[in-house]
Parts: C-alpha cells; structure tokens; sequence
C-alpha cells in the first residue's frame, strides 16, 4: 500500500498538478475569446467552434505530456495568442477550406525550421541577459496585473496576496495553491461567480479538406508562421534556457510543427512553445525538485485535454470565472520568475543597458507589422548592446548559452533563490 501511495504521490504531488492547472486556467481565460473570434472570423458555425477547441486541447495535450517525458523538463505548449488575434482579422471572407489551408502551410514552415535547425543557431547567438529581460518584459503586465486588480476587486486580490505570503513563510512548497484556494473562496463569497452561464456539452471533431489559395497562404499563413515564431517561441524557448533546462531546440519545433500540421484540418491553427504558462510550471512553487517539474507540464497537458474535450463547457465556464480570480493567481506565481528574471538580465554590466532596452520595449507592448513587443524589444536590446560594445577591447563579456542551474533548495528554505536556479508565457 505505502509503495503504491509513494507512486501516486509521485505522479501526482499537489504542488505540481496546481501549478498545471494555474498554466491553462491563465493561458485559457487570457485569449480563448480570440479563438472563438477567429474561428467565428472564418465563417465557423458551433460545432466547428468547437472542433477548434478539441483539435487545439488535443495538441497541446499530446505535445506537453510526450515532449516532457521525452526530454524530463517542463515544455509547455500553447496555442498562439497572437496567431488567434492576427486571424480574428484577417479571416474575414476567407472561406474555411483556405483559412485551413494557411494553417497547414504554416505549421509546415514551423516543421520545416525544426529540421533544418536554423531557428536553434538564432537562438544560440542571443545573450542570456537578453533573453531574461526580455522574459520580465513579456511577464511585467501579469506582476502589475495582481496589484492594479486590487483597486477595483480588493476583496479578491488582496486575500490571493496575503494568503501566498503567509504560506511563503510555512508551507512555500504550497503558496500558489492556497493563494488559488483563497482566491475561490473569497470570489464565492463575494458572488462573483455567475454560474447561470455555465453549461455541460462535449466537443466533436469536423474536418475541412485543406484548401490551398496561393493569396491566403501569403495573406495569412506567413504572417501566422512569423508571429507564432516571433512572438511565441522565441520567449519560450527563453523560459527553458532561463530555468536552466537546456533542451534541443530543433525538436521541439519539428514536433509542435507535425503536430499542429495533422490536426490543423480539424481547426488547430497555431501550436508552439508557451511562456508565461510556461514560467509558471518551471519555478519551485511547480515542485521543489527541479528535475521533477516536468512533472507539472504533464499535468498541464492532462488539463489541456479537458479544456478540448469539454470545449463549449469551458467556454462557459470562462464566462462565470471572475477576472479578477484569474488575474491575481498570476501574478502571484509568477513573483519569483520576474524576480530571477530581473536579476539574471542586470547580473552582467557589459550588457546591462542593453538588457534595461530590452526589457522596456518588450513591456510596451508596442505592436509593428502584426508582429509582438517580444521581437522588436530584442532587436532593440541587440541593436543597443551592438552599439554601446562597439570598439570596446575583447567585446562585450559572452553570457552562456544556458544558466548554470543552482542547487535545489529544501521545501522550507528562505524564498530567495539564485538566479540561475529560477525560471525567467
């Protein structure tokens, strides 16, 4: 009996199947609206709305859960947010078949960067202080996000802080889960929930030949490839090499690419490497142990599933969850990401206003050419550090390809971690 309970505690310890669930509630509730208005864009009655979900729940199921395993780190999948914004306006008038062939096609381009493996040498070539600001810029909305929420939701958000830090203090193992449990409990009784909106129904497949349209595939499909790349997989990628987990990076685009290819026919328009749900599952609030927080991004991917077999209900259910709850929770995990982050990114003085560029123009926000602030804040960070080491004897100081991973620390140590062992969605 011990030996089995030993198992499910193993495959299942409370702090990691939390930080799984935290991941897709945040990574649901923040753009599954853009989906639905895509698809809809697109001409997409009900049940193909909600093929879109199920194909998109599968995949991101499939690849969270087998890349994990494959490669024992926390790679987290998500469909692409910016992807779902660009086809909520370009999808217009574009017939289903097209729009699905656009799909196909960039998935394909994604595959086609995996096997040749020239986005990983890109990757190589970026300094990690870069890519640790440019991770707090992306991430600094969703810290802010859990204190500007107090001004209009105080009952709410300020118990979700104060519960993470008491549990900080004597179970840190378990801050982000009872911050979630007090979050709950305090939107229950304030009434925030509505649920009369919710509704049990399951998802089923339809599928749409692909249709190939030369005009959409340029119009549409590029563009998606270049935001999916932009601004999705290149801060991913930065969340794994921030946390220390140094994961071929060839594969994981070969694998999100075949997988959203096979399943784009069934509404599954953009798969890649997630990065703040990602942040989330690489700290230690996902399990002390670093090499064990894999174990989180495989709960993830069960979760992920849910949210696709159940797509209408989660749709519902998105409609009754408080904004507030969603916001909160957040931003308490992910204090300690920003916190590395932000130190991993000033550690080096050669690249220190380079990374302080970076970081800014990624926290902008700004939007040029429909791609993200994630791309044009590094371009501003390299352009910077490029100009400032000009002529400087030796050039700027190398930063490693990867973090040195500190040693894991006891459940019950002090909150501050080194910043090679933290994370940088």
């Amino acid at each position: 009996m011990s030996s089995f309970t030993d198992r499910i505690r193993a495959a299942a310890p409370p702090s990691a199947v939390a930080a799984g669930l935290i991941a897709v509630t945040v990574g649901v509730t923040s753009s599954a609206a853009l989906v639905f208005t895509a698809a809809k864009a697109a001409g997409a009655d009900d049940r193909e709305i909600g093929s879109w979900m199920l194909a998109l729940g599968v995949g991101l199921a499939a690849t969270c859960v087998g890349l994990s395993l494959r490669h024992r780190a926390p790679v987290v999948t998500a469909w692409s947010t910016p992807g779902a914004a660009l086809l909520a306006t370009s999808l217009t008038g574009v017939p289903m078949g097209q729009a699905v062939g656009a799909f196909v096609f960039s998935a394909l381009l994604v595959l086609v960067t995996g096997v040749t493996g020239w986005f990983a040498r890109a990757m190589d070539r970026i300094p990690v202080p870069l890519t640790a600001a440019l991770l707090a810029g992306v991430l600094l909305r969703f810290g802010t996000g859990l204190f500007s929420t107090m001004q209009e939701d105080f009952a709410v958000a300020f118990p979700v802080f104060a519960l993470y830090l008491v549990a900080r203090r004597s179970a840190p193992r378990y801050a982000v889960l009872v911050a979630l449990a007090g979050g709950v409990l305090a939107t229950v009784l304030t009434g925030g929930w509505r649920l009369d909106k919710l509704h049990v129904s399951l998802a089923a497949p339809v599928f749409v030949a692909p249709d190939f349209d030369w005009k959409v595939l340029v119009s549409v499909g590029v563009p998606l490839f270049v935001v999916t790349m932009a601004s999705q997989n290149l801060p991913g990628v930065a969340v794994l090499r921030n946390s220390g987990y140094d994961v071929p990076v060839s594969p994981l685009m070969t694998w999100t690419g075949a997988v959203n290819a096979l399943l784009a026919p069934f509404g599954a328009f953009g798969l890649n490497l997630a990065a703040i749900t990602a942040a989330i599952c690489t700290g230690e609030e996902a399990h002390p142990v670093r090499d064990k927080r894999y174990v989180a991004a495989v709960w993830a991917g069960v979760f992920y599933l849910c949210v696709g077999v159940f797509g209408a209900t989660v749709a519902s259910l998105l409609t009754a969850m408080p904004h507030a709850l969603v916001l909160a929770v957040a931003g308490v995990g992910l204090l300690a990401t920003i916190e590395n982050s932000l130190t991993t990114a000033l550690s080096d003085r050669t690249s220190r206003e380079a990374a302080v560029v970076t970081f800014l123009a990624t926290a902008s926000g700004v939007t040029l050419l429909g791609i993200g602030s994630a791309f044009w804040g590094l371009l501003a960070g390299a352009l910077t550090s490029v100009v400032v080491n000009a002529g400087r004897r030796g050039g700027p100081t190398p930063a490693p390809s990867t973090p040195a991973p500190a040693q894991d620390r006891p459940a019950d140590a002090p909150s501050s971690i080194p910043a090679g062992e933290r994370p940088s969605a």
